[in-house]
């Protein structure tokens, strides 16, 4: 397979349980994955770093090609994200 076809992509991930985000990293880890996954932990985050906010900037939080999502984390649900 020629993987010169393929390109990476940026994937943030959002979860508030830190058990699943290291469950995440962990899988992640174990199948090779050659993307960049982002983390982060609550919908107050997940904002900031899609609008470059707070602690985040156009450096340290590129635009994401994917994002997984809990629907269901506190500091604003992550159904009204999808929204936005």
């Amino acid at each position: 397979m020629d993987h010169k076809k393929f390109r990476q992509i940026r994937i943030l991930y959002a979860d508030d349980d830190h058990e699943e985000r290291a469950l995440a990293k962990e899988s992640f880890a174990e199948c090779r994955l050659a993307n960049k996954v982002f983390f982060v932990e609550n919908g107050h985050e997940l904002l900031d770093y899609l609008l470059h906010e707070g602690r985040f900037n156009a450096h340290n939080a590129p635009r994401p090609d994917l994002i997984l999502l809990d629907l269901n984390m506190p500091k604003r649900r992550g159904s009204a994200h999808s929204k936005k």
